[in-house]
């Protein structure tokens, strides 16, 4: 069972009525994870877990210690306090310390949905079993996962805060092949609601990149034109929040700094119709109502109309620099300031470009220019005079990610989409973008 608040309320304070240290936080969470797995047109696996756990961080004359229990038992809890402060009595003294919170206040987002904590399994294995019957309609192999969690906890520290939230996923990721191993087509969506996850467009779509992605040919690497669809975007840019570090900016390690311990805040970085924001009660991308170290969430520009708005502070290095700590970000979304455009529009405005549907295999090389390397996957095509051509074989890229989005590089932004990385990572609301220039440097074999 998921805790409740009126659990988690008891459990934190039980919690740190056994803390002798000078200052705590103490935790409580809960889970129910179910999933149904299939591949070579049958289902493999499937499955339910459930779990509880606890954990307590403290700090003793600035020392901290952390431990934590899967065991919900006074003996259990009490032991693992015993063991935070036995810790924090020979840890070195935590630098970055700042007392915890005192009480706050917290806006709801609505991130729960109780179909979703309560899908039926029946209506899952018809849905599945409806995929596998394309699957065989079409002359493709595929395989897939169907997972929903529904989780539910909270916090609470030892100056009187108390925070509680509760939130449910689900998603579907299916991957279609042609017999013969040579054209693959992937395609993934998920959301918190149950009723907002279209199945069977799902299949359909993997389906139909892998049909038509059939004797695909090598072209030569080089910079082209490129028209990325949500799923491409999300593989580079979907955890792009995460990059806007002001401690980073400020010691010289990020592409937001400038000499003299400077940053770019307030410059011109990205596209003029660029605005990259983090907002926690956007309907279709509901975020936790709690930012770092248990800020009250707020809606928070990053990019506003192609200028770097804020950085993001945590309270330590906030605390440093005399700067308020940011109150976010909470989730990412990216959206043009003009109208969007829709794929077809921008395929019927290239004249030679390639069309790419997904990125796997991603690392980051150089923070300093936010540059990445991977490779395409699942479905490249070529386009020729604002048609699709032809598919082609994948290539590795190498492209820094503030280039790619720089003023005068996007050419088309579409509509945001509610999309995650296919090589995980939370949803984000991404539109599909328009390049005018992105690096590829070899080729590759891969399907």
């Amino acid at each position: 069972m998921l805790l409740t608040e009126r659990d988690t309320r008891t459990l934190t304070a039980k919690i740190l009525s056994m803390v002798k240290a000078d200052d705590a936080t103490a935790s409580v969470g809960s889970n129910r994870r179910s999933h149904l797995r299939f591949a070579r047109n049958d289902v493999l696996t499937s499955g339910t877990n459930e779990g509880r756990s606890a954990s307590v961080t403290v700090w003793i004359g600035g020392r901290r210690g952390s431990a934590s229990t899967n065991d919900l038992d006074y003996a259990s809890l009490k032991r693992m306090v015993d063991q935070a402060e036995s810790i924090a009595k020979t840890a070195p003294v935590d630098r970055e310390y700042v007392p915890t919170f005192g009480k706050q206040t917290y806006r709801p987002s609505n991130r729960f949905f109780r179909s979703t904590s309560q899908l039926s399994l029946t209506a899952r294995a018809r849905q599945i079993g409806e995929i596998l019957r394309m699957f065989e309609k079409n002359d493709v192999i595929g395989a897939g996962f169907h997972q929903a969690n529904a989780q539910a906890g909270g916090s609470a520290t030892k100056n009187g805060n108390f925070e509680f939230e509760d939130s449910t996923t689900v998603s579907l990721s299916v991957t279609a092949r042609t017999p013969d191993g040579t054209s693959s087509g992937y395609f993934m969506r998920g959301h918190n609601d149950i009723a907002k996850l279209d199945t069977a467009r799902i299949a359909q779509e993997a389906i139909r990149k892998a049909v038509e992605g059939r004797n695909a040919r090598m072209i030569e690497p080089g910079a082209y034109t490129v028209i990325l669809e949500p799923q491409a975007v999300a593989d580079l840019l979907g955890n792009m929040s995460n990059t806007f570090n002001a401690r980073n900016a400020e010691e010289g390690r990020s592409v937001y700094s400038a000499p003299g311990g400077k940053t770019r805040v307030g410059q011109l970085v990205f596209d003029r119709n660029i605005n990259i924001y983090s907002d926690p009660w956007h309907p279709e991308l509901p975020g936790s109502p709690s930012a770092q170290g248990g800020l009250p969430a707020e809606k928070i520009y990053l990019v506003k109309n192609g200028i770097l708005e804020n950085l993001v502070y945590n309270r330590s290095w906030a605390k440093q620099k005399d700067k308020q700590p940011t109150p976010g970000p909470v989730n990412t979304i990216i959206e043009s300031s003009g109208p969007p455009a829709s794929i077809d529009e921008m395929i019927r405005s290239t004249k030679r470009g390639i069309l790419v549907g997904r990125f796997w295999y991603i690392r980051a090389t150089d923070a300093r220019t936010a540059s990445s390397t991977g490779l395409t996957r699942d479905g490249v095509w070529m386009i020729e005079d604002g048609k699709i051509a032809y598919p082609v074989k994948n290539l590795r890229f190498n492209q820094s990610m503030t280039q790619m989005l720089a003023p005068g590089n996007v050419e088309m932004i579409g509509k945001p989409e509610r999309v995650g990385s296919s090589e995980g990572g939370g949803g984000s609301l991404l539109p599909a973008l328009k390049i005018k220039s992105f690096n590829f440097t070899s080729q590759s074999e891969a399907v």
